[in-house]
């Protein structure tokens, strides 16, 4: 089985405090980890296209998740890559 690694440069990982309040660390981490590999989560066909253009030409990457209470929450990573920020929908 091969390794997977991660696909793109996140940056600084940041939370808003509403994600702080809202999810637990394994949700963050989780999820993180999930984005670093291209695993977009609950995004529709265009959302994914709009990441696959950004890989390629450079943009911003979105995903969007759910914690394990249900609670959707994003992680967008700045077109620079020099960040990576979980934050609730309400925060954008």
């Amino acid at each position: 089985m091969s390794e997977r690694r991660i696909q793109f440069s996140l940056g600084r990982i940041l939370a808003t405090p509403g994600a702080l309040e809202a999810l637990t660390q394994g949700d963050i981490h989780g999820a993180i980890a999930r984005h670093s590999l291209c695993e977009w989560g609950d995004l529709d066909h265009e959302d994914k296209q709009a990441n696959a253009d950004a890989l390629t030409h450079g943009g911003r990457l979105l995903s969007a998740y759910h914690s394990q209470n249900q609670i959707k929450f994003w992680i967008i990573t700045e077109a620079d890559r020099s960040a990576t920020t979980v934050l609730l929908p309400d925060e954008y």
